[in-house]
């Protein structure tokens, strides 16, 4: 008489064979999808930044103060001054070439305008531009209509981006990639890079400064004395 001997099923293969189930569903959908005609589109792929688009440039630049000047003016006025005095500051803390003082040619002011000159030129002496640097040189207006301001130029390291207003297609003719058009972003880096005062700080730190160490003491005495409530 032979006798059958059951082996208990193992619950663990019973877990897997579970757990599995929903897997061999997922690959079988999957598996049927491989078929569809369809386009998949990759997003991280589309390059659509305007950081991109328009990089802020730290390149050498001319800058350019323009002074308004009217055809009876025979001297410097008060606001004429604070403009040379402004210019003159900003290149001292950013340039140290050649300052050229460009006056108009045939327009109404011109006379005014090579009498004042030289009074620019004074006033730039004393707000600390060597006198050697400064150059005088004419320019020709378009119209003898203009009043044509006396403009001081000179060259200097100058973040900035590229010219706004490209548009270079219509704005409905390809809505598929879901992409920033040309001009998306230029703006607020043009009114980014005009903000900041030391273009160098985009490309390295400053060095540190020394400490004020009689601040210091006043501050960490005041901390010790009255708690973290304590004043500036």
């Amino acid at each position: 008489m032979s006798s059958k001997i059951s082996v208990p099923a193992n619950p663990d293969l019973r877990l897997l064979r579970v757990a599995a189930a929903p897997l061999l569903v997922a690959v079988s959908l999957l598996s049927g999808c491989a078929g569809w005609p369809g386009h998949s589109v990759t997003v991280g792929a589309v390059p659509d930044d305007y950081r991109t688009n328009h990089p802020i440039i730290v390149a050498e630049r001319e800058r350019t103060v323009d002074i308004p000047v009217a055809s009876g003016d025979r001297k410097l006025t008060t606001s004429m001054r604070e403009i040379v005095r402004g210019a003159a500051q900003n290149y001292r803390s950013s340039a140290s070439g050649a300052v050229r003082i460009m006056v108009p040619v045939g327009s109404a002011n011109a006379g005014a305008a090579s009498v004042l000159s030289t009074q620019v030129a004074d006033a730039l002496r004393k707000e600390g531009v060597p006198g050697d640097r400064i150059l005088s040189s004419p320019y020709q207006v378009s119209s003898p209509q203009d009043a044509a301001p006396i403009r001081i130029a000179y060259m200097a390291i100058t973040a900035s981006t590229g010219e706004c207003g490209r548009w270079p297609e219509d704005l409905l003719a390809d809505t598929t990639d879901n992409k920033h058009y040309a001009n998306f972003g230029c703006a607020t880096q043009n009114n980014l890079a005009a903000q900041i005062a030391n273009p160098g700080d985009l490309i390295a730190p400053r060095g540190m400064t020394a400490i004020d160490a009689e601040r210091r003491s006043t501050v960490i005495e005041a901390y010790r004395t009255n708690g973290a409530v304590a004043g500036n």
